[in-house]
C-alpha cells in the first residue's frame, strides 16, 4: 500500500511537471510530491526488508532527503528569480519585486527597511 501511495505521489509529481506554467510552480509540486514518494518508498524499503542495517540506511536516507531537499529546492529558485526567470502572467503578488540589489547582489527583507528599524528603536 505505501508503495503504491508511493508511486502515486511520483506520478503526480511528474504530471505537475508538464501541467504547471511556470518553473516556481513546477519547482514547488516537483519537490513536495516527489519527496513524499521517495519517503513512502524508502519507508516500504524499511518494512519489506526487516534487516536493521537495511532500515537504518533507508531512515538515514529519508531523513537527509526530508533535510535537504526543500533547502536546494528554495536555493534554485532564489537563483531563478534573480537570473530572472519570469513568472506566470497570473501570479498574483511578487513578494520580492524591487528587494534584490543588482549591484550588490543582496536580498534585502522588509526588516531591512530604516524606517521599520527606526520605529522599534525608538519604543
Amino acid at each position: 500500500m505505501l508503495s503504491t501511495i508511493g508511486a502515486l505521489a511520483i506520478l503526480f509529481a511528474s504530471i505537475g511537471i508538464l501541467r504547471m506554467p511556470d518553473f516556481y510552480l513546477r519547482l514547488s509540486v516537483t519537490v513536495k510530491a516527489a519527496t513524499l514518494g521517495v519517503g513512502l518508498l524508502l519507508l516500504c524499503a524499511a518494512i519489506v526488508f526487516p534487516d536493521v542495517s537495511v532500515t537504518t540506511k533507508t531512515i538515514a536516507i529519508a531523513f537527509f532527503l526530508v533535510l535537504t531537499a526543500p533547502v536546494a529546492a528554495h536555493m534554485i529558485g532564489r537563483v531563478a528569480y534573480i537570473t530572472g526567470i519570469k513568472l506566470w502572467k497570473g501570479t498574483i503578488t511578487d513578494e520580492l519585486e524591487g528587494m534584490y540589489d543588482e549591484e550588490t547582489h543582496e536580498l534585502k527583507s522588509n526588516s531591512d527597511d530604516s524606517s521599520s528599524t527606526d520605529d522599534i528603536t525608538k519604543k
